[in-house]
C-alpha cells in the first residue's frame, strides 16, 4: 500500500460524500463462492484504500490456518457502487455501497494465493501472455419460492409460468422488474429478462464484459437478486436442482478471446465463423471437461440438473445448433460477437474459479494445437450407448465424487486453481460428497422404511 490514494480512488471518496453513503460493506467470496463481506462507517473508506482492512483469514473457508490468520482486504475502486435495497431505506436517510476487494497476505504484502479473484486475474494474465484479452456473459437461472410464515424458504413456487410466458401465468415480472431497475442502479447493462421452462424459474441476462467485471458481476447479481426478492416476500435461489423431475438452473456462459482489439474466434471463411484460435480452445475445454465440471458444478445438487431429458448438457460434444452438446457456437449477427457458450456451469460455482479453469483449458488447448472433433448436430439425447461410442461422445462425471477423482487427475484444471486452492477445494469437496454418502434421505425412507 502505497498510503497515497490515485485518482480512482480519490473519485470513489467524492462519490461517497455527494451520495450521502454512510456505510462501505467490503466484499470478497471464500472458495466455495460465498459472498463474504465487512461493514465499515464510510469514513474509514479513505484508510481502507490506503491501508487495507485486516480481518481473520482462518475464520473463512479454504483460507489459512489459525496461526497464520491475518489477511488484509484492498478494495477495488473501479467496483465502487450503490446499493439498491439500500438507498430506498428510509429509516436512517443514508445509503450504503460495497466495494469488492482483493485479499494480500500481511506476512508478505503480496496478493494472498488462496483468494478466488486473484485465481481469475492470473488467468488472464496467462491469456495477455499470448496476446489475447477474455470477455465472458454468463446466463444465470434462479427460481423464485414462497416463503412459510416463519420466513422460511419453501420449494412452492410463486407462480406456474413456463417459458416466455406472460401474466397471469408468470406472477413474477414485477420481481423481475425490480431486479432489473436494482441492477441497472448499480450498473449493470441489462438486455433481457423472462421467465424459464420450470415453474418459478427465472433468467436475467446482462451484457458482455471483460471477464474479471463479470465473475464480479454474478456475485453481485446473486445477491441483488436474493435481497429485492426478500423485499417481496419470496426467496431466490441458485440452488441447481430445487425441485426433482422439472428442469434445472444452469449458467451457460459465453466466451471469447480479443486480439489486438478484433475477435480472434471470428473466422469469415470457416464454415461456423470460427477460427483456428476457436476451435482449439473448444478442443481444449472438451478435454478438459470432466475435471472442469468439479468446478463448474461444485455441489451434490448439480448432478441432479445434470442428466438427460431436462435440457442440461451431459455430453462431451459440440456443436452448432443443437442444446443436448455441452458446448454450443450461438449464431452472431457481426463478427465481434463470435463466440462459444459453455452450456454445463452452474449458479451455485465460484465464478471466479470456473471462468478460470475454462480459460486454462482453453488456452491449454490453443498452446497444445488441440485438435477440435466435428460438431454433432444431432440430438446427442438419443443416442444409445453404441452410437454414443461411434461417434466418441463421452460423457460427464454423473455425481460429485467421480468430477472430483477427474479434477485430481488433471493437472491442467488443478494448476489453474493452485496449489492452495486446489488442496483445500478438494478436500472441502471430498468432505461435503462423504457427507451425502452417509446420509440418509427422505426419498430412502419413504421407499424403505415401512416396506423391509
Amino acid at each position: 500500500m502505497t498510503g497515497e490514494l490515485t485518482t480512482e480512488e480519490q473519485a470513489v471518496l467524492d462519490e461517497i460524500e455527494e451520495k450521502n453513503v454512510d456505510f462501505l460493506r467490503l466484499q470478497f467470496t471464500d472458495i466455495l463462492g460465498t459472498v463474504k463481506n465487512v461493514s465499515i462507517p464510510a469514513h474509514q473508506a479513505e484508510k481502507a484504500f490506503t491501508e487495507g482492512i485486516y480481518f481473520d483469514g482462518s475464520s473463512i473457508e479454504g483460507y489459512v490456518r489459525i496461526q497464520e490468520s491475518d489477511m488484509r482486504l484492498v478494495p477495488d475502486p473501479s467496483t465502487f457502487s450503490i446499493l439498491p435495497w439500500r438507498s430506498r431505506d428510509e429509516i436512517n436517510g443514508g445509503n450504503s455501497a460495497r466495494l469488492i476487494c482483493d485479499v494480500h497476505d500481511t506476512s508478505t504484502g503480496e496478493p494472498f494465493v488462496g483468494d478466488p479473484r486473484g485465481v481469475l486475474k492470473d488467468a488472464l494474465d496467462r491469456a495477455a501472455e499470448m496476446g489475447y484479452t477474455v470477455n465472458a456473459a454468463p446466463e444465470p437461472e434462479f427460481f423464485l419460492f414462497e416463503e412459510d410464515e416463519k420466513g422460511r424458504a419453501t420449494t412452492e413456487t410463486n407462480d406456474a409460468g413456463g417459458y416466455f410466458d406472460l401474466a397471469p401465468k408468470d406472477l413474477a415480472s414485477d420481481v423481475r422488474r425490480d431486479i432489473i431497475y436494482g441492477l441497472e442502479d448499480m450498473g449493470f447493462d441489462i438486455e433481457a429478462s423472462h421467465h424459464e421452462v420450470a415453474e418459478g424459474q427465472h433468467e436475467i441476462n446482462f451484457t458482455y464484459d471483460d471477464a474479471l467485471a463479470t465473475a464480479d458481476n454474478v456475485a453481485t447479481f446473486r445477491a441483488v437478486v436474493r435481497a429485492i426478492a426478500a423485499e417481496h416476500d419470496l426467496h431466490a435461489t441458485f440452488m441447481p436442482k430445487p425441485i426433482p423431475r422439472i428442469n434445472g438452473s444452469g449458467m451457460h456462459t459465453h466466451i471469447s478471446l480479443f486480439e489486438d482489439g478484433e475477435n480472434a474466434f471470428h473466422d469469415e471463411d470457416d464454415e461456423f465463423n470460427l477460427s483456428e484460435t476457436a476451435h482449439s480452445f473448444i478442443a481444449g475445454v472438451l478435454e478438459h471437461a470432466p475435471a472442469l465440471a468439479a468446478v463448474t458444478n461444485p455441489t451434490v445438487n448439480s448432478y441432479k440438473r445434470l442428466v438427460p431429458g431436462y435440457e442440461a448438457p451431459v455430453y462431451v460434444a459440440w456443436s452448432d445448433r443443437n442444446r443436448s452438446a455441452l458446448i454450443r457456437k450461438p449464431a452472431a449477427r457481426v463478427p465481434a460477437a463470435s463466440r462459444i457458450e459453455a452450456r454445463f456451469p452452474d449458479p451455485s460455482c465460484n465464478p471466479y474459479l470456473a471462468f478460470a479453469a475454462l480459460i486454462h483449458a482453453g488456452l491449454d488447448g490453443i498452446e497444445s494445437d488441440l485438435e477440435c472433433p466435428d460438431p454433432v448436430r444431432e440430438n446427442i439425447y438419443e443416442f444409445d450407448e453404441q452410437k454414443r461410442e461411434e461417434y466418441g461422445i463421452d460423457t460427464l462425471p454423473t455425481n460429485l465424487g467421480e468430477a472430483i477423482d477427474a479434477l485430481e487427475d488433471d493437472d491442467v484444471v488443478l494448476d489453474a486453481l493452485g496449489p492452495h486452492i486446489g488442496e483445500k477445494f478438494v478436500e472441502a469437496k471430498r468432505s461435503e460428497f462423504q457427507d451425502y454418502l452417509v446420509d440418509v434421505s427422505e426419498w430412502e425412507l419413504d421407499r424403505y422404511l415401512e416396506k423391509f
